[in-house]
């Protein structure tokens, strides 16, 4: 299914999004070294091993961005303009290499852009589930997306 546009988002829709992924140690440390973050807790199996985890947490940001991008392909995919902003942001369990983690959206909010004719707000809830369907991740994501055209 392409993304949505703007007037075809309805506040209260769900989405359980059908791609799932499993995370593995290569995510992390790609991840962790593409965007600079040398924590221990994320790339140091050694160190990992004597924290209260006994192993490497997922980077956060990697969590943060699979969750959204499972999303993708049914909300967004072709009609976002660009993300506003993120809040609301918890991490409420951990995430490690091994998990299969899944998405479901919900709409929130949806308003026309007072400074940009032709597109919307909308205002997404993202939650992220593992294997055992605990929310490792929530988070309301505000998106500029594309009014549908004339």
């Amino acid at each position: 299914m392409a993304g949505l546009y703007f007037e075809q988002f309805e506040i209260g829709r769900k989405f359980v999004h059908e791609i799932r992924r499993t995370v593995t140690d290569m995510d992390n440390m790609l991840f962790s070294s593409l965007t600079y973050n040398p924590a221990a807790i994320h790339i140091d199996h050694a160190y990992a091993a004597t924290t209260e985890f006994g192993k490497p947490l997922m980077n956060s940001l990697f969590t943060l961005g699979l969750v959204i991008g499972l999303s993708v392909q049914d909300t967004t995919f072709g009609t976002t303009v660009a993300n506003l902003g993120m809040s609301e942001t918890v991490f409420p369990k951990p995430v490690f290499a091994g998990d299969t983690i899944r998405a479901e959206t919900e709409v929130k909010e949806l308003r026309p852009s007072k400074s940009r004719p032709g597109q919307g707000i909308v205002t997404f809830e993202h939650i992220g589930l593992n294997q055992r369907d605990e929310v490792i991740l929530r988070t309301m994501r505000a998106a500029l997306m594309m009014s549908k055209p004339a």
